[in-house]
């Protein structure tokens, strides 16, 4: 990882022993956040998020290095260094993701600039994520969410909670917001801006995407916005393809890889058409480096899958990672009658509010991969879904 002019040396790391599980599951939630606070950081030119990204990709080189040596230590014979190639993987993978994220905020950081265009692509219904800290006369100081009730009231999720040298990828009911936590808060536009507000006692500034006046870099920003889509699907098939030792889910990971390599060179050749009448070229950079970051994160989600797509059998410790992780993977089979059967589904959302993502779908012999589909369930089909435990269950239910 490159860093910053006077950047304090890297501090020596002793081996001690630890889960390689509870690593993976580490890694893996990190990676997952790394993605969405990068892409935020730059659409939103928000330096306080792009900020987070560089501290998280420091503490994914440590877990990286630390379950390194977990998995050095656990191989004993050559049938186990077979068993454990993929976990190695799996490691390299979200760690491949997490230094993406933080070429990614370094367009923020570094000043390399975005053209307006891009931001003005940004989806109108997208979910926002801000980072707010805790005031210490916050109505929500010194309270549990379960006490809050702060999604259910207002759809708007705490992601993750920073204090001081920790992280809390996994906020549950049970944690309780204290004064100086820093929490990641994504939500809904409409109510995240009162939550901010009464979570840090300051007035929250609305990110105005501008209109876009540049109608040569259309065609560049939008596949740009589709390069992201898929490296995202890419990385969240990638893991179901693991947890369900599903070969035909790591073939699809391969073909998004090579959409989205394909996609790179279109977007290479429309962004050189347009830099001929720009008026400043150099403005361009960062859209350079976030198809270049946006590719390896597609690239990662291949090296995830890479054991299941050799046979190898997958390891325990890796389907127990992605099984306890903060969002969970689940597959369902819609029953006939079921009231999953005949629910529509657009951009990856049920009609049912179940505050999950449909990720993909079996059909016969066919795969139809999600968001960018819309789609009715059927009695039979064979559903990926990503969302929270209690989310993942309802949708169990309701496929019977």
């Amino acid at each position: 990882m490159g860093g910053f002019e006077g950047e304090a040396p890297s501090e020596p790391v002793d081996y001690e022993p630890v889960s390689a599980k509870e690593l993976l599951v580490e890694m893996k939630d990190t990676s997952e956040l790394l993605i969405d606070l990068a892409y935020s950081a730059v659409l939103h030119g928000n330096e306080a998020l792009a900020s987070e990204v560089l501290a998280l990709e420091e503490k994914m080189d440590l877990l990286q290095l630390r379950a390194r040596m977990s998995l050095m230590m656990a191989a004993r014979n050559p049938d186990e260094v077979e068993a454990l190639a993929p976990v190695l993987g799996l490691a390299a993978g979200a760690d491949r993701i997490s230094d993406a994220a933080g070429d990614i905020a370094k367009i923020v950081l570094e000043d390399i600039g975005l053209p307006e265009a891009m931001r003005a692509a940004l989806p109108e219904a997208i979910e926002l994520l801000v980072r707010g800290t805790v005031a210490p006369d916050s109505p929500y100081a010194d309270r549990t969410l379960m006490d809050v009730n702060l999604e259910s009231e207002t759809g708007v999720r705490v992601i993750a909670i920073h204090r001081g040298p920790e992280w809390i990828f996994t906020p549950g009911p049970d944690t309780t917001l204290r004064p100086g936590d820093r929490c990641l808060l994504r939500g809904p536009e409409r109510t995240i801006g009162e939550v901010y507000e009464a979570v840090t006692g300051e007035p929250y500034e609305e990110p105005d995407p501008p209109d876009s006046d540049i109608d040569d870099l259309e065609r560049a920003v939008d596949s740009i916005v589709l390069m992201k889509t898929l490296s995202e699907l890419a990385v969240d098939i990638a893991y179901g393809s693991i947890l369900f030792d599903n070969h035909d889910l790591a073939e699809e990971v391969r073909n998004l890889e090579v959409e989205v390599d394909a996609l790179r060179s279109r977007f290479e050749a429309w962004l050189l058409g347009a830099a001929a009448d720009a008026e400043d070229p150099v403005a361009l950079r960062g859209l350079i480096h976030l198809g270049v970051s946006t590719e390896v994160i597609s690239d990662a989600a291949l090296d995830i899958t890479e054991g299941v797509l050799r046979g190898l059998s997958v390891h325990p410790v890796v389907e127990l990672a992605v099984q306890e992780s903060d969002e969970v993977l689940v597959r369902v089979t819609v029953g006939a009658g079921s009231p999953l059967d005949g629910e529509h589904v657009a951009d990856g959302i049920p009609a049912a509010e179940l505050g999950l993502n449909v990720l993909a779908i079996r059909r016969g012999d066919d795969w139809l991969l999600t968001p960018d589909t819309d789609a009715t369930l059927s009695a039979g089909d064979v559903v990926i879904a990503k969302g929270t435990r209690t989310s993942a269950a309802e949708f169990e239910e309701l496929s019977g």
